[in-house]
């Protein structure tokens, strides 16, 4: 196998302008003191970022995967064990698809 010099260049390229990106916005957060209201939004950033890539995927599933999302949630709630909590998602949505299946092949 041969790396092709335009390839590598490209490779190198990315990696160092993803590592300027990350190091540059810790030295920018250490130089500058945010006002608080952007110490805030940056504290519950998580949040939506999950619940963007979440979402689609909910869509695109239908009632199936909100009926798995809200067992999930129930099992994380009331367990505390995110491996029960996965088990049940994927229960759920096999289980359901193959309900759904077994409906609509009546």
């Amino acid at each position: 196998m041969t790396l092709r010099p335009d390839v590598l260049l490209a490779i190198i390229g990315m990696a160092v302008a993803t590592y300027l990106c990350r190091a540059g916005g810790y030295a920018l957060f250490r130089a500058l003191r945010p006002p608080r209201y952007v110490e805030v939004v940056l504290q519950h950033l998580p949040g939506p970022i999950f619940m963007a890539y979440a979402m689609p995927a909910l869509a695109a599933h239908g009632w199936k995967g909100w009926v798995a999302a809200v067992a999930v949630v129930a099992v994380q709630y009331f367990s505390r064990s995110l491996a029960a909590a996965i088990l049940i998602g994927v229960g759920a949505m096999a289980g359901l698809g193959a309900l759904e299946a077994w409906f609509l092949a009546r």
